[in-house]
């Protein structure tokens, strides 16, 4: 059963433009008006803007600038077997987090969020600044049962559909640097990790995380990233996106995308070359790729069904790889007219 503050919330969300009247609220939850008013005192605390005039009622002036775990509950579509969220205000890590859970035996799908993450990490285990700035740090949790080789394209895919949900929200196109970076031009503003336990032959547990610069401001990074990051307000004119409705409407969208990955693999595989195409960041431009201690270098020309990145080398050879750091190559002439 909903807490009385979802419950308040939801009245409160069904008509933003319109006052809910507190006796209305007290009849409907069955308590005391001084009882709707301390837990409207505790929406404030939480950051939600609440107008109040005298015999008429409530009603929300302003969503709360950081996620807020009751709201999303209330804005994210509804969906069979939706997924537990929670937000936590820090935390070392989302994907660590949702580890350890699914190790305790937590049912999946959840997702987690948190506010700061003190030991935020991309790929290789790389440092992710991760302040509490207006950021976006969320893990995903799931039990997909699905063997490694349905997998494999399972970042990518998820990959383009962020890429394509994050240009209907903001005035600038980003691209997918692959296979797993959101940038606006040469500068980044998202990564995303994956991560999987496996058992004999199938994917047992999978987690899916996000660190996105949603609200930040370039002061508010660190002055080594001010050059090579970006936000996705920076992007939008410096207009922030409202954080909440953008969440929900993120998770919406990504879980539908994991459902249809799992559900229609054909589907899937025409969609993810169709928005590769659309998104990719590094066709028919000169790459480095760094695997292990092998350097690969050529004109990077899409991806294959696997998701391996096709290069073009400069004696006309065509290789696939399948992971690895990438750099983008500043003056190469080699691959001209390719």
């Amino acid at each position: 059963m909903p807490d009385l503050e979802t419950c308040i919330l939801r009245a409160l969300l069904t008509d933003r433009t319109a006052f809910v009247s507190g006796e209305l609220l007290a009849d409907k939850l069955g308590i005391t008006r001084v009882a709707v008013w301390q837990h409207l005192q505790k929406l404030r605390a939480e950051g939600f803007e609440i107008e109040a005039v005298r015999n008429v009622g409530y009603r929300i002036a302003r969503l709360p600038a950081a996620p807020h775990a009751a709201l999303l509950r209330l804005l994210v579509a509804p969906r069979k077997n939706a997924p537990e969220i929670a937000v936590h205000d820090s935390i070392d890590s989302t994907n660590d987090e949702a580890v350890r859970q699914l190790a305790a035996g937590a049912p999946a799908p959840f997702i987690l969020i948190a506010r700061e993450q003190t030991k935020g990490r991309g790929r290789f285990r790389r440092p992710w600044h991760s302040k509490n700035n207006g950021n976006l740090y969320i893990t995903f949790a799931f039990q997909p049962r699905a063997t490694p080789s349905h997998m494999q394209t399972f970042t990518l895919w998820m990959g383009v559909n962020l890429c394509d949900f994050v240009a209907a929200r903001v005035k600038n196109t980003p691209g997918i640097k692959w296979p797993n970076d959101l940038l606006f031009g040469a500068r980044k503003a998202g990564g995303m990790l994956t991560e999987a336990r496996i058992d004999a032959d199938q994917i047992r547990d999978l987690v899916f995380g996000l660190g996105l610069n949603v609200n930040s401001a370039p002061a508010d990074w660190p002055a080594e990233l001010r050059a090579t990051a970006t936000s996705f307000s920076e992007q939008n004119d410096s207009t922030p996106l409202d954080i909440n409705p953008f969440i929900a409407a993120l998770i919406t969208r990504l879980l539908d995308a994991y459902d249809r990955f799992i559900d229609s693999p054909e589907a899937t595989a025409a969609g993810l070359a169709a928005l590769w195409k659309k998104y990719d960041l590094l066709h028919g431009r000169p790459v480095a790729i760094l695997s292990g201690n092998e350097r690969l270098s050529g004109i990077a020309s899409g991806i294959d069904p696997e998701g391996s990145l096709i290069l073009k080398t400069e004696t006309g050879r065509v290789q696939k790889v399948r992971a690895g750091e990438v750099t983008i190559e500043k003056n190469a002439d080699f691959g001209k007219g390719v």
